[in-house]
């Protein structure tokens, strides 16, 4: 179903500028670190319950910050259309928001409080116009989303919970493409350690692992097994791979260490089991160990898993034809370049889950922004893509 130029243009009537930028500096200027993002989830709260929404506060695991769930149904049955968000940001010195230039800045503005802003005005406008004539929306915000800090695990317990919809849209800063598929990732740890203390390298012990040296045993191992794995690759989302992101040892040049921390990625696609990639690392690191004497202690924290989302699912053509009335051109299909909310609802729930936000830059550094016309964008497309989704069909209530 194709929307009509009256549809849109009721909705756009709907969407409010003004304050859609201010919910986004509300939420913006409450640091929210991850671990810690129960401050901006009572802003949240404040907000959508100050206008009448009926709020949720399912504490799903993390009783510091408590998630945020909203159910706006229209009368009549349909299917539901999940708009989640991330309320944490990244472990960075807090930036207050600013608006200048057709810009937001600020700690969070593109990952991805303004997002989540922009799907707050897509439920005041469905509500306001009355255009969601069945089925019903969710709105779900959380925290722990940022590793290594988080792990995910507030969105795991919403899911098993039932806080899912039949589809779900996720206003993370990525527009120029539909996402089909992602890989997935984790983070690993190795510390090489050896059983004396520091000591002036002309005192090293000779019946004690160089710890330094084992260190580079695992990287050409990895290395080894990155070669290995760059072999199974997806044409849209890459190889699979495993990589080495920092090395640490020693405090001074002539010190002899007693530990050597190294630190990586690695990624993975879609039919390649988590559990696999797990065993494979911790085997390695164990035959590294084994063959130098050396300790080697290990750590793995899942980001995602890997992510696929079926182009023939009717979700989809329903977004692609939003999109398209808005735009006037077609999204072209591609791969998602990091690990969202949308693989957790796909490995854990099997619905579709399509991420698609307003454009902004700055992600994880202390220069931030999003554009606030663009965020208007997303506000008018979630909402129109609602109304042409849930009507229509069965499906969940929430």
């Amino acid at each position: 179903m194709n929307p009509t130029p009256q549809q849109i243009e009721r909705l756009r009537r709907g969407i409010n500028r003004e304050r859609l930028v201010n919910t986004a500096v509300r939420l913006v200027e409450v640091p929210s670190r991850t671990g810690a993002a129960g401050a901006a989830a009572d802003r949240l709260a404040h907000i959508l319950e100050s206008e009448g929404f009926p709020v949720e506060r399912p504490v799903s695991g993390h009783p510091a910050a408590p998630a945020v769930a909203v159910r706006f149904a229209a009368a009549a049955p349909g299917r539901t259309l999940q708009f989640n968000g991330h309320l944490d940001t990244v472990h960075l010195p807090f930036v207050p928001p600013g608006v200048a230039d057709g810009r937001l800045t600020g700690s969070g503005s593109a990952d991805m409080k303004a997002g989540i802003a922009a799907a707050v005005e897509a439920l005041r406008a469905l509500r306001e116009t009355g255009a969601l004539t069945g089925g019903s929306v969710l709105l779900t915000a959380h925290d722990l989303h940022e590793t290594p800090w988080g792990d995910g695990s507030q969105l795991d317990q919403l899911i098993r919970a039932g806080y899912v919809g039949d589809a779900v849209l996720l206003p993370e800063y990525l527009n120029d493409r539909l996402p089909v598929i992602g890989r997935g990732g984790l983070t690993w740890k190795a510390s090489i350690r050896r059983p004396g203390p520091p000591v002036h390298e002309v005192m090293r012990p000779r019946d004690e692992p160089n710890v330094i040296a084992v260190g580079a045993r695992v990287v050409e191992a990895l290395t080894q097994l990155d070669r290995r794995l760059s072999t199974h690759s997806h044409p849209q989302a890459g190889a699979e791979s495993v990589f080495v992101g920092q090395i640490h040892s020693g405090e001074i040049f002539n010190q002899y260490p007693q530990e050597c921390r190294l630190e990586g990625t690695r990624r993975w696609l879609p039919g390649t089991k988590r559990a696999d990639v797990e065993r494979e690392l911790r085997e390695l690191l164990a035959g590294v160990a084994r063959d130098t004497g050396a300790a080697i202690a290990t750590e793995l924290h899942l980001m995602r898993d890997s992510f696929v989302l079926k182009e023939d699912d009717p979700f989809v053509a329903v977004f692609r034809g939003a999109y398209e009335a808005l735009a006037g051109r077609s999204l072209p299909v591609g791969a998602k370049p990091f690990c969202d909310d949308g693989n957790t609802f796909w490995s854990l729930a099997d619905v579709p889950a399509i991420t698609h936000g307003p454009t902004a830059g700055g992600a994880h550094t202390l220069d931030e922004w999003v554009s606030l016309d663009d965020l208007e964008r997303i506000a008018l497309l979630y909402a129109l893509t609602a109304t042409l989704y849930c009507p229509h069909g069965g499906g969940s209530d929430g």
